[in-house]
């Protein structure tokens, strides 16, 4: 496994706040805010309601990216991670047991919410930018 891959693992083994970004229904780039955590593997995984925007988005073009890293702008010091994946919905009911976490009851009653879905995103690239340097640290699957 690459050190970029098992660094963005280690750094996903807590939930992150990432900005999210979507092709809206329209076309056009959509941003926002999500909670984002990975397991031993690479397959980056967030709670979404399923009525929301977002997942009728990623149903119509499933193609995202991710940016986290840098929560403060005083942890300027810190690298930061762009991500470019494929996403999908998870509705089954081990999926959503199985990402359950306590955050996720301010949005939601319980991991069988009928309105809570696991967001899934494969990574097909990935972005280490570090501070001080132009050019940043890549893995491509």
């Amino acid at each position: 496994m690459s050190d970029i891959r098992q660094e963005v693992i280690d750094m996903l083994k807590t939930p992150q706040l990432s900005s999210l970004a979507t092709i809206t229904l329209d076309g056009k780039p959509w941003t926002r805010y999500v909670m984002i955590q990975s397991d031993h593997g690479m397959t980056i995984r967030s709670g979404v309601c399923l009525d929301s925007r977002k997942v009728d988005q990623i149903r119509k073009n499933p193609e995202v990216h991710l940016t986290f890293g840098i929560n403060d702008p005083q942890q300027m010091d810190r690298p930061y991670v762009q991500v470019q994946g494929i996403a999908g919905i998870a509705t089954d009911k081990q999926e959503k047991h199985n990402f359950w976490f306590d955050m996720l009851s301010a949005v939601f009653s319980g991991p069988d919410d009928p309105n809570y879905a696991v967001l899934k995103i494969e990574p097909y690239r990935i972005e280490l930018n570090r501070p001080g340097k132009m050019v940043p640290e890549v893995w491509e699957k």
